[in-house]
């Protein structure tokens, strides 16, 4: 999700979010109010990521392998079907194993590229032993490989509310890319069930996820 740049001066502090309906969603009138969605979700996001890196490495692999076991109930036939997954960063459950699995029972698998700030990420298939390499915040992302088009996304979030929203990471690079996709895949979101919170206060250009799963 694409955070817009805060004013110089606020109108009002933090906890004005309380005061905010859960089913808010249009451009409010005050410029003000924008600027306290933006506080929070920059507050929310921290405090949740803090949450998930404080869990033991062993918990978040367990929750991991059953966020994985109902991946495959949501995502059910994946023979012939090409998954766009990630590689894990921040405490994000780990899926790895899961994505060799999707390989071993005939799928494809494919990994997010950062191409530039401010345009859509590119998917590039990978299968395991395939070389990688750094990319933007030290991930890992495959060397070379043409763009494809997943049939399947996989978004981890930060957090995520009732209506299948994500508070990602803020630069808005999953939102750009299905905005962007020729025909839309579906779309999971992946997170910790601590990660649940009652509204993501979304923008107009935040796009619902059709389901989260988590552990």
């Amino acid at each position: 999700m694409t955070d817009q740049p805060e004013p110089a001066e606020y109108a009002s502090p933090p906890c004005f979010m309380h005061e905010l309906s859960p089913d808010f969603q249009a451009v409010p009138d005050r410029p003000a109010a924008w600027t306290d969605v933006l506080r929070w979700r920059k507050a929310e996001r921290k405090r949740l990521i803090d949450d998930r890196l404080a869990l033991a490495q062993a918990e978040r692999q367990k929750r991991s392998d059953e966020i994985a076991r109902r991946l495959d109930q949501a995502v059910g036939r994946v023979a012939g079907r090409i998954v766009g997954t990630y590689w894990p960063f921040r405490g994000e459950p780990d899926l790895r194993n899961w994505g060799i699995e999707i390989v071993e029972r005939g799928g494809r698998i494919a990994l997010p590229v950062v191409i530039q700030k401010g345009w859509p990420l590119e998917y590039r298939i990978w299968t395991p032993g395939d070389p990688l390499e750094r990319g933007v915040w030290n991930i890992l992302v495959p060397s070379r490989g043409p763009a494809i088009q997943p049939d399947i996304v996989i978004a981890p979030v930060v957090g995520f509310d009732e209506r299948n929203f994500r508070l990602g990471y803020g630069g808005g690079f999953f939102d750009r890319t299905l905005a962007a996709m020729p025909r839309k895949p579906m779309t999971i979101g992946v997170g910790y069930s601590q990660g649940r919170i009652p509204t993501i206060y979304p923008q107009p250009h935040d796009i619902a996820m059709d389901v989260i799963v988590t552990d």
